[in-house]
């Protein structure tokens, strides 16, 4: 006798270890929501692009860390909003972008970098300073850029280590009591004046861009203070920030997951539905066409064929739903055989019902609850086997699944250098939605077998 929608519900809304599953499933649909709101879909994109993660830290530690130590590891700061002003005197018109930084660690930065678009004509004059804790203000950097009669635009990045910075800072060396000719810049302008101490305080990086009448803009102002932490995860030796790849590894899990399965499980169950049905030399036929297909090593075919035909997510997704239907259809011929013998469905075959209609309209809704559970325990198999796949380098490199985040924290050594932070995450990530799925498949499975409910 078969359950009603209404009743499995009754029944699995009473199983604790299947509402933990579905709570974790809301949150993981929860992230995958948040990935797509909150990250660009150029970010996405750009995932392998070095250009386009060249301002983040390398290998740096989760922010986080901070909180667990007494002595704090300066933050990777990455600052887009500057505060901005426009003045004009007589000819001359000022454009200012200030930039405030409350730096309270005790160690050095590791460099800054200041990183701008400028729209112009003629020969406008950009200079840097930065105004300390102290009060003591000190020039950076004063230099033209490029003349143009027409209007252009220019993109520039001003680094810590320029030899302008360095030789600017030495005319300001009046103002120290020790020598500067070994310090790097970022050094020299975070320490005390008495000493070579972290200056604690607030810091104002100033940055002027003079102009003679003309239209100039600042586009695209950003400063960049180097530290050694950042943001929620940290980031990988290609500097990428690896909770821009944890996110979008949700949804791509998910979706791998929950595909295939429900690829496979559809396939497996219409197919054995059909030879148990049919029975005979059809049921034969199919069966041992059945019994090749299970007996093949799904792992080195689909290593062969990812190698040979290609490796994008979407054909690892069908090759997957090619090897996962065999075992669903082998548990759905033999309860079919059941089914066909109950007198609904000869009744229905007595009043001639074609065959496709009774394994539709009389078969098929009396699995569903096995259906279900099938689908929830088959979604584990599918992400671990495409996370399998992308640790050996066999995965779409072009997504940032969690197997291909695995497979460059392998590539580079980050078990042996102690980079947990690349290693962790996504292996802890595949655990619990692998979890969660087989939370929900044996709370069904509970429901759809009398033996494991007794």
């Amino acid at each position: 006798m078969s359950l009603s929608s209404h009743e499995v519900w009754q029944e699995f809304s009473g199983n604790k270890i299947g509402l933990v599953g579905v709570g974790i499933i809301i949150l993981l649909f929860a992230m995958s929501a948040v990935a797509a709101v909150t990250i660009p879909v150029e970010t996405f994109k750009e995932w392998n692009n070095p250009a386009s993660w060249i301002t983040f830290p390398k290998s740096s530690l989760p922010a986080w860390v901070n909180y667990f130590l007494s002595e704090k590891i300066p933050e990777h700061k990455i600052l887009k909003n500057p505060q901005t002003a426009s003045q004009t005197v007589g000819e001359i018109s000022v454009i200012s972008h200030g930039f405030v930084v409350d730096y309270e660690y005790d160690s050095f930065p590791s460099d800054f970098i200041y990183e701008y678009t400028a729209r112009y004509t003629g020969t406008p004059l950009l200079q840097i300073s930065i105004i300390r804790p102290d009060n003591v203000e000190l020039q950076l950097t004063s230099t033209s850029l490029p003349k143009s009669a027409t209007e252009t635009s220019y993109h520039e990045l001003i680094f810590s280590t320029d030899d302008s910075v360095k030789k600017n800072l030495r005319k300001n060396a009046k103002h120290f009591a020790f020598a500067l000719d070994q310090l790097s810049a970022e050094d020299v302008v975070f320490s005390a004046t008495d000493t070579n101490k972290v200056l604690k305080g607030r810091y104002v990086f100033q940055v002027n861009l003079y102009s003679i009448d003309s239209q100039t803009t600042i586009e695209d102002s950003k400063f960049i203070l180097g530290g050694k932490i950042y943001g929620l995860i940290g980031t990988d030796e290609l500097r990428r920030d690896l909770a821009v790849g944890l996110l979008w590894g949700t949804p791509l899990a998910l979706f791998i997951g929950i595909s295939v399965a429900v690829g496979s499980v559809v396939i497996g169950l219409i197919y054995g539905v059909f030879a148990g049905y049919k029975g005979k030399k059809t049921d034969e036929a199919l069966m041992r066409f059945n019994d090749v297909i299970y007996a093949m090593p799904a792992l080195p075919l689909l290593i062969i064929l990812a190698v040979t035909i290609g490796n994008s997510i979407f054909l690892i997704v069908g090759f997957l739903m090619i090897f996962g239907w065999v075992g669903i259809a082998k548990v759905s011929r033999s309860m079919a055989m059941q089914i066909k013998t109950l007198q609904y469905v000869e009744a229905a075959k007595i009043m001639g019902q074609k065959d496709i209609k009774v394994i539709f309209k009389h078969i098929l809704p009396q699995l569903l609850p096995y259906t279900f559970a099938s689908i929830a325990i088959s979604v584990p198999a599918a992400i671990t086997t495409e996370a399998g796949l992308s640790f050996l380098g066999l995965g779409d490199p072009t997504f940032p699944t969690w197997g291909q985040i695995l497979h460059d924290a392998n590539t580079f050594g980050a078990a042996a250098r102690g980079l947990w932070w690349w290693i962790v995450p996504p292996g802890v990530m595949i655990a619990i939605t692998g979890l969660a799925f087989v939370f929900i498949g044996n709370a069904m499975d509970t429901i759809v077998n009398p033996k494991l409910k007794r």
